[in-house]
């Protein structure tokens, strides 16, 4: 057991006053001991996380399990400790959250002096390294939050509406200066990016920026929102931030390839169909041995999705959406998907494979439970691969796609009404790097619901 030092001066009066409380604590608690100040665990990492949506969760999960009087302490720059009473023990405990950056957490990780590394990307080869005897990319390791579109933001007063991944990798290396080089206004760009330790900057540098520099006088924010309020303050100005962190700034669509522009949405994010969308994470190190962040990472994964959502992140609830763009589908798919909605999950593999990724292996267990709830729904589901030399394998791996879904669905006794694949048609991301090929292999789930199903959606 650890105890907090700097808070125990307070503690007679403390506990005297809330031992007048009554409540049953979960039994996950028991082991606290009464009377006591108790440290459960610890988050690093992720400003994108850490600043909201990490002690939303945390309080969210406290008050699970009985705690009251829960309130978010700062302790030091970017850094909170969320405090609860637990009544039940007479006791109260503490969990710690430091945001100072994506690549922060996994040092912390592993030097043992953090629970959850929070993560705004995937791991990095040399932060793997740092783990000798743990896969960080295993599924008792890497644990999906929620989804994030990397917002991009403009001031107000900008007239355009989307730019290209191409023209925004040509803004922020200093290719481009002026707006009216883009068919905008005659106007100088002001560029504002997150700083080195931000997952968010390493996601677009990794989407957008590539191999190019970013441009010398950009000005760096270790803070989403900060970066964002200064974006709809300055004229000319362009940034990136969270999606949940675009505030009073302009959000531009953002299209890739001979793509369609499309705007961070419920659908384009979830589905990660959007060009910038990422995955948020936290990892341990193995499946954890802390039975408090085993519980809490189970919360995170379930009833936590609703703090997600309410922070402004796209939850990994599986939700119908009746999509805009059907004009764009494959012609033998607009006739199969007529009257129906799409699902706001896709099941995505390990690269080449028609193998689940670790998110396509929780996303069975959320369609199974969607489905159950709607037994009468009709379930389609639409294999497709990214483009190749050989179009006849990549109609087979489009298929096969489509068909490890429905053998996972049918051995829980769902059995799908249309499993089809497409092979490369309907790309949602340039083929020139490997993230784009494995954007495009996908299987898209749709459902036609019965009449009156329809008219609730």
């Amino acid at each position: 057991m650890r105890f907090i030092c700097s808070i125990c001066l307070s503690a007679t009066i403390f506990l005297s006053v809330m031992a007048s409380f009554s409540a049953t604590a979960s039994p996950l608690f028991q082991a606290v001991q009464a009377g006591y100040y108790q440290h459960l665990f610890r988050i690093d990492g992720s400003n994108t996380i850490g600043a909201e949506l990490a002690p939303a969760l945390v309080k969210a999960w406290l008050a699970k399990h009985g705690a009251n009087q829960i309130s978010v302490v700062d302790i030091a720059e970017n850094e909170v400790r969320v405090v609860a009473f637990l009544p039940d023990r007479n006791a109260q405990v503490t969990v710690d959250i430091a945001a100072h950056g994506s690549g922060t957490g996994f040092s912390a990780l592993a030097q043992e002096t953090t629970d959850i590394a929070a993560a705004s990307r995937p791991v990095k080869p040399k932060e793997q390294s740092l783990f000798k005897a743990v896969d960080l990319t295993n599924v008792d390791s890497e644990h999906i939050v929620g989804i994030d579109g990397l917002a991009i933001i403009v001031h107000p007063s900008n007239p355009l509406r989307s730019l290209s991944v191409a023209n925004l990798r040509r803004v922020f290396s200093g290719d481009v200066h002026n707006w009216s080089q883009l068919g905008g206004n005659d106007e100088a760009i002001n560029v504002f990016a997150r700083d080195e330790n931000s997952g968010t900057w390493d996601s677009f540098r990794h989407m957008v920026l590539g191999k190019m520099p970013l441009i010398d006088n950009a000005m760096r924010y270790e803070s989403n929102n900060d970066l964002s309020d200064t974006v709809s303050q300055v004229q000319g100005a362009i940034g990136f931030v969270g999606l949940a962190s675009v505030r009073d700034a302009k959000l531009m669509a953002i299209s890739d390839g001979n793509v369609g522009a499309l705007q961070p949405n419920k659908l384009t994010v979830a589905t990660e169909d959007y060009a910038l969308a990422r995955r948020l994470y936290m990892y341990t190190a193995g499946k954890p041995t802390n039975a408090y962040v085993d519980d809490f990472l189970y919360f995170v994964a379930n009833e936590g999705q609703k703090q997600v959502s309410d922070v402004g992140f796209i939850s990994q609830e599986v939700q119908p959406v009746f999509p805009e763009y059907l004009s764009a589908l494959p012609k033998p798919m607009q006739g199969l998907v007529n009257n129906a909605y799409r699902l706001s999950l896709n099941f995505r593999f390990n690269n080449g494979s028609a193998k689940f990724d670790n998110k396509a292996q929780r996303d069975v267990d959320r369609l199974l439970e969607f489905m159950s709830e709607h037994p009468d729904a009709e379930l389609m589901l639409f294999g497709f691969a990214s483009e190749s030399d050989d179009a006849e394998m990549t109609m087979l791996l489009s298929k096969h796609r489509a068909m490890a879904v429905s053998r996972a669905l049918r051995r829980a006794a769902i059995y799908p009404d249309v499993v089809r694949g497409f092979g490369s048609q309907a790309p949602v991301a340039a083929v020139e790097d490997n993230d784009g090929r494995q954007k495009n292999s996908r299987v898209e789930v749709w459902i036609r619901p019965p009449q009156a199903y329809a008219e609730v959606y």
